[in-house]
């Protein structure tokens, strides 16, 4: 794909999909297409609406991109390097329920030297939490994350960021379960309806079926589409998964 590019080596070629995922609605609310080197903090800049908190990984971590967000009325989680440089301005106490949510230290403080400040003259707050282990020979990871919402609680916060990863699951069933691993085209346009298309079946395949559907009831419609299946047989496999939604992880 001539027009993916990605660094200087012809090799390397990519598509990047910008998504933003409505963690309440448990659904992409918007999504574009790009080359594999453009920038995703261009690509979220594009698309800041009022009224949101933006929860976004390290890869996003730029003070002007923070105070972008903070100006327009926009909230933001972001984890930052654990050796970020900042001045503390107020140290806040932490409850003994908060320790125990795994909260380490709570602060509002100034990002950066004096250079970065021109970015980022807004205080923000930072937080330390140390996340849980997964497995009992795993060591536990500490975890830095910077907001601007210094009203919310610190394991409010913590929080906030752990729903980070639901958009990682919704990239899984997008490629692995609903079959958009592939590309059937390799044109811009077509890679665009593509992926466009992969998101609107997912869409509704969620709203027939009142969650997200596993590979066993995606066979089934896709059964059913082709004439394999019945409406019948359809609909005993949604109840089936509605009645059992762990399943369906």
């Amino acid at each position: 794909m001539a027009w993916a590019f990605f660094r200087t080596n012809e090799n390397y070629r990519g598509v990047k999909a910008h998504v933003l995922y409505d963690v309440e609605l448990a659904a992409p609310i918007d999504a574009s297409l790009t080359a594999a080197s453009a920038s995703e903090k261009t690509e979220l800049r594009k698309k800041l609406k009022a009224g949101r908190l933006y929860v976004i990984d390290a890869g996003y971590a730029q003070y002007k991109l923070f105070a972008d967000i903070i100006d327009v009325g926009r909230s933001f989680v972001c984890r930052i390097r654990d050796d970020a440089v900042r001045e503390v301005i107020e140290e806040r106490s932490i409850r003994d329920k908060v320790l125990e949510a795994g909260i380490k230290r709570d602060q509002v403080v100034r990002l950066g030297d004096w250079k970065p400040r021109k970015d980022l003259e807004h205080p923000v707050r930072v937080i330390e939490f140390q996340r849980p282990r997964t497995r009992e020979d795993e060591e536990p990871e500490r975890m830095v994350l910077a907001t601007d919402r210094l009203d919310l609680d610190a394991e409010l916060i913590a929080l906030a960021y752990r729903y980070r990863w639901s958009v990682e699951l919704f990239f899984r069933w997008f490629k692995c379960v609903l079959g958009c691993r592939n590309l059937i085209s390799h044109s811009e346009n077509g890679v665009t309806i593509q992926v466009y298309m992969g998101i609107i079946a997912s869409l509704l395949i969620s709203v027939w079926t009142v969650r997200k559907p596993n590979k066993v009831l995606l066979e089934m419609i896709a059964f059913y589409f082709m004439g394999m299946a019945d409406e019948e047989e359809l609909e005993a496999a949604i109840r089936r998964q509605q009645k059992h939604p762990r399943k369906s992880r």
